[in-house]
């Protein structure tokens, strides 16, 4: 029997590239792989020690100016919970004649209920006489003017209590918006503060040592720029006294056929002046070793403003607790004509001040970790310079 003759289509072999696919993925990712283990494996460069002082010097800056903000919202607060009280204090008053008014309206209508009210004509005909009438009706008239006194007494309260206490609920809303900064303030004074810290902890031993020999070399340079100072003004100061000695002479040369009119107001002015400012630096020198606090104004601890503000209090003049507000205060001074006892603040921001001493010198507390001291004015960059009172 013959064989039958198949009928299917004879198979076209392909050939499969499964297997390139799968090495051509695994390839991929093996390169993947290795570039991200690469990065991973690569460290960031770590910053050299002038950008890790750059860094913290800025955060202390930062924390300055934080500090200022925490002063003014912590005086600002203080302030507004005074007005706050004062205020409750005037509606509880205001309240209590408010009361009393009503409590007058109350015996009134009580009296006017108890004994009714009669028509002018029924009084009459039950009166004895017409002029027991008359005096009757004046004693009616003159209780409906006290009724009607008491009445726009109680509404004249009633106003004015309200007024008081929509003005207590402003300022409260005003105090919790104080308080409010108050925080916002302490909070970030304790981050900058953080972040300073937390960068010095990484630092080796090594890296340590070379960060304070650049601060030992911002030191000097800054003491050289004050002893420039000093020479200056030794040499200004000399200029002026041999001028005062050369009108001296020229003045005694004269035929004394003078009138003697002057004054001397200038000299009793300088002279308390010059008072001022020795007590003010012998404040300033007893706190010397006491340790930087923001926030603080003494007697253990000082803030920067904290410090100024409590040393020129010993001479007796107050001035605001602020570098923002202290900037404000007195005279404006150049930096080649500061006497002792100015005020010299720092940073455009003005979030640092300190003491002029004398001979480009200045004392002043400088940071948290340090304790106040006396520095070169040209430690940091100068803003400008008062002389308060």
């Amino acid at each position: 029997m013959p064989a039958l003759a198949s009928h299917r289509k004879p198979r076209t072999l392909v050939r499969s590239t499964g297997p390139a696919v799968g090495l051509t993925t695994a390839a991929l990712a093996s390169v993947t792989l290795l570039s991200t283990q690469s990065a991973l494996a690569a460290p960031a460069p770590k910053p050299s020690i002038e950008d890790v002082q750059k860094k913290v010097d800025d955060l202390y800056r930062q924390a300055g100016t934080a500090t200022q903000q925490y002063n003014q919202a912590k005086e600002a607060t203080a302030k507004q919970r005074s007005k706050v009280d004062t205020l409750l204090d005037d509606v509880a008053q205001r309240t209590e004649k408010v009361n009393e008014a009503r409590r007058t309206l109350g015996t009134y209508a009580a009296a006017q209920y108890r004994g009714g009210a009669l028509a002018p004509t029924a009084t009459f005909f039950l009166a004895d006489d017409p002029q027991s009438f008359f005096d009757q009706t004046h004693l009616m008239d003159r209780m409906t003017e006290r009724q009607t006194r008491a009445v726009s007494d109680f509404r004249t309260q009633q106003e004015k209590a309200s007024k008081q206490r929509a003005e207590a609920v402003a300022s409260l809303e005003t105090l919790t918006e104080s308080q409010t900064t108050l925080r916002t303030s302490k909070r970030d004074v304790q981050t900058k503060l953080s972040e300073a810290r937390g960068l010095l902890s990484k630092l080796t031993a090594e890296e340590k040592a070379r960060l304070a020999e650049l601060e030992r070399k911002k030191e000097a340079e800054a003491k050289r720029k004050a002893g420039e100072l000093a020479k200056k003004q030794a040499a200004a100061k000399a200029e002026a006294d041999r001028k005062a000695e050369e009108a001296a002479k020229e003045s005694g040369s004269g035929t004394g056929t003078g009138t003697g009119t002057g004054t001397g107001s200038g000299s009793g002015s300088d002279t308390d002046a010059s008072t001022k400012a020795e007590k003010v630096m012998a404040f300033a020198r007893a706190q010397i070793g006491k340790p930087y606090v923001w926030g603080a104004t003494g007697p253990a601890s000082y803030d920067c403003s904290g410090l100024t503000q409590a040393a020129w209090k010993a001479a007796g003049v107050d001035i605001p607790r602020t570098t923002w507000d202290q900037v404000n205060v007195g005279t404006r001074v150049a930096t080649a004509d500061l006497q002792p006892g100015d005020l010299v603040f720092f940073y455009d921001d003005i979030s640092h001040v300190g003491i002029y001493k004398g001979d480009g010198m200045m004392i002043h507390a400088p940071k948290p970790g340090a304790n106040v001291r006396e520095e070169s004015i040209y430690y940091m960059p100068i803003y400008g310079s008062v002389r308060p009172g």
